[in-house]
């Protein structure tokens, strides 16, 4: 304000050394002055610059007032400012020199109290924030997540599973003791037959033996059971007739004379005198053979039935041993299975119980040093 006020002062001087200087210089010049009115006016030649003649105009008291006003609300606001401002620039440095203070403290203190924790616990222990984790850091989080889940779950699941395998292996069980059991009946009656053939054959070659049929009509004898069946009694018996009518027509001959035991045996002659008591030999004979396949079926039938009856027994039994033995392995696998996934669910559960209190231990730890670094 003072500055101001100089320079203003500093203007009206050079007015007041100007303006007498000229009025000198121009008083003796004479002007043609026109006919018009003459004008009041408020020129600085005309007043006494040693007087305050603006102390009493109103105008120049608005303005030096106004401009007053203005200075001074400048100033204050340039007051203000500064002084807002060394408010902030203390305030930070007070705040720096806390924290450079209280970081001083603490790294004080952390060396006084680390004697007093445990002895194992190296510089290296204190918790920082790792923002990429390492391979242990994820498997235990991973095992801390699901050990338990998981575990519950692979029970569950050998439980589920070990019914399905022993409901499947009982199925297939029981499926293959049924297929066992068509198979010895099949076999057996396989065997049955072959078995009544051969007996039914044997009885037929036994009573034809009996009668000399081997020795008087070897041909038909050796074709019986090959290309004439046991049980075919009507071929066997016209082709013996047949035969015996050519060669025991003639008695004079030595056929002839042979054919008397056969004869004899057959009750067509008795054994003495050779003469002729029964029927003749073409009914005798075909009834004879008649006599003997039907015995020799009977034969057949029940030597078939005991052949069929032993072999599906003999079948079944060793079906029913194999079938057990692999029911028995098929268990011993679906056990020792079900044995394995609860070992692994041991193991899993052994981790699990390893993670956590390593965790535990940790966090403790942890724990330990931010109840160090609050006090």
């Amino acid at each position: 304000m003072k500055l101001y006020y100089s320079k203003i002062l500093l203007f009206s001087l050079i007015l007041n050394i100007l303006v007498p200087s000229s009025y000198a210089h121009n008083k003796n010049k004479q002007y043609i002055s026109a006919r018009t009115p003459t004008i009041t006016s408020r020129m600085l030649s005309e007043c006494d610059i040693n007087t305050s003649i603006y102390d009493d105009d109103t105008e120049m008291k608005f303005v030096k007032e106004n401009f007053d006003r203005q200075t001074s609300q400048r100033f204050e606001e340039y007051n203000e400012r500064l002084l807002e401002n060394k408010q902030k620039c203390k305030e930070k440095c007070d705040k720096e020199i806390q924290k450079i203070i209280l970081k001083d403290k603490l790294e004080k203190e952390l060396m006084d109290k680390f004697a007093t924790l445990q002895t194992d616990i190296q510089n290296d222990a204190i918790p920082t924030c790792v923002c990429e984790k390492s391979l242990a850091d994820k498997t235990e989080k991973f095992c801390l997540n699901c050990g338990v889940q998981l575990g519950g779950g692979v029970l569950q699941a050998s439980g589920l599973l070990g019914g399905i395998g022993a409901v499947a292996v009982n199925a297939w069980k029981d499926a293959a003791l049924e297929a066992a059991i068509d198979f010895a009946t099949e076999a057996g009656a396989a065997a049955g037959v072959a078995a009544g053939e051969a007996a039914g054959k044997a009885v037929v070659i036994k009573s034809l033996k009996y009668f000399r049929v081997d020795v008087f009509f070897p041909k038909i004898f050796n074709s019986i059971g090959n290309a004439i069946p046991y049980y075919d009694a009507k071929t066997i018996g016209a082709a013996i007739a047949e035969k015996h009518a050519q060669n025991c027509a003639l008695v004079s001959t030595n056929e002839g004379a042979m054919c008397y035991p056969f004869e004899v045996n057959l009750g067509i002659r008795e054994a003495i005198t050779f003469t002729q008591t029964g029927p003749p030999a073409k009914y005798a004979i075909p009834d004879t053979v008649s006599e003997i396949v039907e015995g020799a079926e009977q034969a057949a039938k029940a030597a078939a039935k005991a052949a069929e009856k032993g072999v599906t027994a003999a079948i079944k039994a060793k079906e029913t041993r194999l079938l057990e033995a692999g029911f028995n392995s098929s268990i011993s696998s679906i056990n020792a299975s079900i044995i394995a996934i609860v070992v692994i669910i041991l193991i899993m559960v052994i981790i699990y119980l390893i993670l956590r209190y390593r965790r535990k231990k940790r966090m403790k730890k942890k724990h330990q040093y931010i109840k160090l670094l609050e006090e």
